[in-house]
């Protein structure tokens, strides 16, 4: 097993990393945790949590033609059903988002967002338009 993970992701790599690509990685790697960084103190400032936020992200951010359910939340964010429930759950109470069956299948729940700037207003406020700053 050990492997096939290891041809798996070295197959098509150069025998050998050079150290401007090592940089290359580390700087990447850098500018990723500092953008998740960003998103996590933005989250805080609103009341919520990181993963709230994420969700936030990935249900504005769900590719063209994809429907909003939570299988699909949760596959997006690598979460178990239930824990994408929770975290819906806490968006619906800070009135994020809302949930709603769907028409074809009523088995089926769809997530949108509430109201719907609320990731634009989350960004650039800190919160959403109702929401007052906490002081610091």
């Amino acid at each position: 097993m050990e492997t096939y993970i290891a041809l798996r992701y070295t197959d098509n790599m150069a025998a050998e990393i050079t150290t401007a690509e090592y940089r290359a990685l580390a700087e990447l790697r850098y500018l990723i945790r500092k953008f998740v960084g960003e998103g996590e103190a933005a989250a805080r400032a609103a009341g919520l949590e990181p993963q709230q936020y994420l969700l936030l992200l990935a249900l504005r951010g769900l590719p063209e033609g994809e429907e909003a359910t939570i299988r699909a939340l949760a596959d997006r964010l690598a979460l178990k059903h239930h824990s994408a429930v929770e975290l819906i759950d806490r968006l619906e109470v800070h009135g994020y988002a809302r949930r709603s069956r769907s028409r074809d299948d009523r088995r089926r729940v769809l997530v949108a967002l509430l109201p719907v700037n609320a990731i634009s207003a989350l960004l650039e406020n800190g919160g959403p338009p109702t929401a007052k700053k906490k002081p610091r």
